[in-house]
């Protein structure tokens, strides 16, 4: 057999299911007043009445009750203060547990139901609005006692000490007055049977638990009336920490106490432990979502790492200690330390799917890399390799590890997904000379880097930058690595490859050592012909042709960046087929420089430079270069 308090809970449950499923979908109105009308004919009349007519013949089902035909006495007296159907509704929200109709029709629901109905009736006396006074106590049918108020409007203080307003008043019938109330009233005859059944608002459960006193300080000195907002729709999920969480974050700080804290950084912090939507402790995944701080580079919402492996724990720093604790706006999950603003390190640190990086990145004590990414006076774009990434890089060209996590790391920008396209960004891996790196962003279908790394995982927002996890690592570039990455170059990477299978070009030019016997050494200078460019020609040549018109594109033994061109002159330079070009400087038109092949041609543009691979550098004609073929 069920309890009483759990019977009184779900058939209380049930006549607000039963209100709200009764609401009109009518806006609320102003009641029409029926000249003769009685109290229950006026509420039968106005659709914005029709939840308390529903609630009125509900709780007559029971034989204790006789609601109706009380409210309709002749020659009676009657104030009734009527909710309004969102009044109902307003109430439902608030009541945890119960979906469904099914089977809640007994006479203690009833019964508990006319309890809250009498608390909204005065006998004996029509009083009109004007006869209500600040500080007037009103006995009520139900026998407990309502308080009014007239500051800000007239209002009525129930048994929860919570206030409904009048909405419109003096609503005139032949046996008494209506005055339509914002809220539904409840007496602590109510408040006693609904105990754990009746939700109050996140800002209102944290003011009645004892261990969150500092968080309610906290939010009353912030900025943007945070108690407000966390009393109003939401939903809202908060990760609430502790008194003792909050005392070790002023210590950690060195805030001798909260009033020390900068309202602007204590502002975002709070809003770092809210998140939208009422996420329950099962509800929650391993992986990412984005708080309300705006403390995030260029103003974007922080990235809140959840990690559910073991509990539920929060950017690495924060575990629950009490889950799932519904609130009438969401959920609040109690935490055991204040969740700080995460920069890269901190958001690196926190992911076990990035350990291996952040070893990589601290091997033997290197503090560099955790020095800059830490730092809050500039920008970063992170593409942070997986561990299975780490696992699976060999290194094959034996490149300095350092400057291979550099090429990860972008300097001056938070280049977030959706502000990438098709183009080339420079890292901070270098070439021997001190150059820095070019990276090619392929967004054609997702993210890829350099043709041989895709983003898993985009947009883990930092306070000073952010993080994109890559499942492959970005090893060094060579020259072929971009022309095989940019879609630009497909004819190119064709010539190369299959229309001269007689001359290994990939692997000429994936070299990064000197001293060859066929004396081509890097660095290379590449002066790469678009697919337009090709597209431009008659025809493509035949292989022992075509094999001198790409040895004609490049430059070897030299990294000539268009900075090391003569300025407002010529450059000249043998190309490996053996002739020479002549670089202009400035071009014509939209040419950056002009060109002047083997064979005498002049009107050849360079449309792009510098784009830099480790070794050597690239630039981008419109035409195909055609050598002397008289020599």
């Amino acid at each position: 057999m069920k309890t009483l308090p759990r019977i009184l809970k779900s058939t209380l449950c049930a006549f607000l299911l039963i209100f709200a499923v009764s609401c009109s979908d009518d806006d609320e109105q102003e009641p029409e007043i029926l000249p003769g009308a009685n109290i229950v004919e006026t509420a039968q009349a106005n659709n914005a009445l029709s939840s308390l007519v529903a609630a009125l013949a509900k709780a007559d089902e029971s034989a204790d009750n006789d609601l109706i035909t009380l409210l309709s006495t002749e020659g009676a007296a009657f104030t009734v203060l009527a909710p309004s159907n969102d009044a109902f509704t307003a109430l439902l929200a608030r009541l945890d547990g119960f979906d469904s109709l099914d089977d809640f029709n007994n006479a203690q629901l009833q019964n508990l139901l006319a309890t809250i109905l009498t608390y909204h009736v005065v006998g004996g006396a029509a009083v009109p609005s004007s006869q209500l006074s600040e500080g007037l106590t009103i006995t009520t049918a139900q026998g407990e006692d309502l308080t009014v108020s007239l500051e800000g409007g007239a209002s009525f203080t129930d048994a929860a000490g919570e206030k409904a307003f009048v909405t419109t008043a003096d609503v005139t019938t032949n046996n008494g007055i209506v005055h339509v109330i914002d809220k539904v009233l409840l007496p602590q005859a109510a408040l006693d049977a609904l105990e754990g059944v009746l939700l109050s608002s996140i800002t209102d459960l944290a003011i009645a638990t004892p261990t969150l006193s500092n968080l309610v300080a906290a939010l009353q000195a912030a900025d943007g009336d945070l108690p407000t907002v966390l009393a109003g729709a939401g939903p809202f999920t908060v990760f609430a920490p502790t008194d003792d969480a909050f005392a070790a974050f002023l210590e950690a700080n060195n805030f001798p106490t909260l009033a020390d804290v900068p309202v602007d950084v204590l502002t975002q912090v709070l809003l770092n432990h809210v998140v939208s939507g009422t996420n329950m402790s099962t509800d929650l995944s391993t992986g990412y979502v984005s708080s309300l701080s705006t403390a995030g580079a260029d103003g974007a919402n922080l990235s809140m790492f959840i990690d559910v492996s073991d509990g539920v724990v929060v950017n690495g720093v924060s575990t629950v200690a009490t889950a799932d604790i519904k609130a009438s706006n969401g959920v609040v999950h109690i935490i055991d330390a204040v969740i700080g603003l995460p920069n890269i390190v901190d958001h690196a640190l926190a992911n076990s799917e990035l350990t291996s990086l952040v070893g990589a990145l601290t091997d033997g004590g290197n503090t560099t890399f955790t020095t800059l990414l830490s730092s809050a006076d500039d920008l970063f774009t992170v593409f942070a390799p997986v561990n299975a990434a780490f696992t699976a890089f060999t290194n094959p060209n034996g490149n300095d590890i350092n400057n291979v996590l550099s090429n990860h790391v972008i300097q001056g920008a938070a280049a977030v997904s959706t502000g990438l396209s098709n183009s080339y960004i420079s890292s901070l891996g270098t070439n021997a000379d001190g150059d820095n790196l070019s990276m090619y962003v392929n967004t054609d279908d997702g993210v890829s880097l350099n043709g041989s790394s895709n983003v898993a995982i985009a947009d883990v927002i930092a306070t000073n930058g952010v993080i994109h996890a890559v499942d492959a690592v970005i090893d060094l570039p060579s020259v072929v690595t971009f022309a095989v990455a940019d879609p630009n170059f497909t004819t190119l990477v064709s010539a190369l490859t299959e229309l001269t299978p007689d001359t290994d070009f990939a692997g000429i030019l994936s070299r990064t050592e000197g001293g060859n016997m066929d004396n081509i050494n890097p660095d290379f200078t590449v002066f790469a012909p678009t697919n337009a460019a090709f597209d431009a020609l008659s025809a493509i040549p035949e292989e022992a042709v075509l094999t001198q018109v790409l040895l004609h594109h490049v430059v070897g033994g030299a990294n000539v960046r268009s900075g090391d061109l003569n300025a407002d002159g010529t450059t000249s330079a043998t190309t490996l087929e053996g002739d020479a070009i002549t670089i202009t400087l400035p071009g014509s038109g939209d040419n950056i420089a002009d060109v002047t092949d083997g064979s005498g041609a002049t009107d050849i543009g360079i449309i792009a430079v510098d784009v830099q691979a480790n070794n050597g550098v690239i630039h981008v004609l419109n035409k195909v270069m055609i050598p002397d073929t008289t020599n």
